[in-house]
């Protein structure tokens, strides 16, 4: 896939759904690309409307067959999958997506929909100090 259309396609999923759809509509396959933007910084367009709060994005590329991550369940509020994971895998509490946000920051910017995530991430913050 052309290099240049993965990275127009990741930087709109920070924000702009209309160029997602459309990009989309001309190459669907763009949904599971990512970008590596240095310094092992990779990054997909669900990671990008994961950490920027954009569920209508993140929602449309689920809904087109993205893969879910810890990162964007925690921005959608989605506190059954975060949970799991977190329970399974307790090192998780301290994962860091595309850019090195943590996995806290996410569910902050899944606002009052992912609050039930958020306060359950601070506790489990709180039992490991």
């Amino acid at each position: 896939m052309d290099n240049a259309l993965v990275r127009e396609f990741i930087i709109a999923a920070h924000g702009n759904l209309s160029e997602v759809k459309a990009l989309l509509a001309v190459e669907p396959a763009l949904v599971h690309s990512v970008m590596n933007w240095g310094g092992d910084d990779w990054e997909s367009g669900l990671g990008a409307a994961a950490h920027t709060g954009n569920r209508d994005i993140a929602e449309l590329l689920l809904a087109n067959d993205a893969r879910m991550d810890i990162f964007s369940a925690a921005m959608l509020g989605d506190l059954e999958i975060v949970r799991s994971l977190i329970e399974r895998y307790p090192l998780m509490i301290d994962a860091r997506g595309a850019h090195g946000i943590p996995l806290l920051r996410h569910a902050e910017r899944g606002g009052e929909a992912a609050r039930p995530v958020l306060e359950y991430l601070l506790s489990k913050r709180e039992a490991l100090v």
